[in-house]
């Protein structure tokens, strides 16, 4: 079900996240940059499956802010170029938490938080925070993990090379009823078969000033 952002309610909770965003490219404009696009590929996705317009608003919403909770993670963690250290491990996975936090203390709608919490969980249950398994994820988590890590496939990291759409595929494929809800991958995948141009470049987009109409997703489908 849609949250009701045409309310007053409604429009609060957008404005809120869109601040959240806001700071987010403030703060880290890569790691906005990459929610922008996650947000996008999740918004596609829900279309695809059935969800209204409305709905894949909502959804795109959650992922501009899914990463909110990296924010308090330090710099030298964020941007390491090797491989991390355990300790520094536990301190990066614990940026579902923190974000769903910060959204529970500023009263959203449990959508957002559910989604934002569990993004990082797998569908046979490896995941985290909470080891959640198969459908007992929130539907909106699993599309949001699927896009997630997607677009870290895709994208050029410290530590990585960009994959191709290829071989981002074939690790989707890998992960599909271990990591991924299968019937979810399968949609994802036809959607990059029917769309020759789906993978967005990297750039640098901040975002507009407060009190200008904000509306990332609206023309993405």
């Amino acid at each position: 079900m849609a949250v009701a952002t045409s309310s007053s309610r409604g429009r609060e909770t957008r404005d809120i996240l869109l601040s959240f965003a806001r700071s987010i490219s403030e703060r880290d404009i890569i790691t906005y940059e990459h929610s922008r696009r996650v947000a996008v590929y999740a918004q596609r996705l829900a279309r695809s499956i059935g969800w209204s317009r409305a709905e894949a608003l909502d959804l795109a919403l959650a992922a501009l802010v899914h990463d909110l909770g990296k924010t308090w993670i330090a710099n030298d963690i964020l941007n390491k170029s090797g491989a991390l250290s355990d300790d520094e491990r536990r301190t990066m996975e614990r940026h579902p938490m923190i974000g769903a936090r910060i959204l529970i203390g500023c009263d959203v709608h449990p959508f957002y938080v559910e989604t934002v919490l569990h993004h990082h969980e797998a569908w046979d249950g490896h995941g985290y925070p909470a080891g959640l398994h198969g459908e007992d994820i929130p539907l909106s988590a699993r599309m949001l993990s699927i896009a997630d890590v997607y677009d870290v496939l895709t994208s050029q990291r410290p530590y990585k090379a960009a994959f191709t759409e290829e071989a981002a595929r074939e690790r989707l494929l890998l992960g599909a009823a271990t990591s991924f809800d299968p019937t979810l991958v399968r949609a994802f995948l036809r959607l990059l078969d029917m769309q020759p141009n789906f993978t967005l470049p990297q750039r640098l987009c901040a975002l507009p000033k407060k009190g200008r109409q904000y509306r990332p997703f609206l023309t993405e489908i």
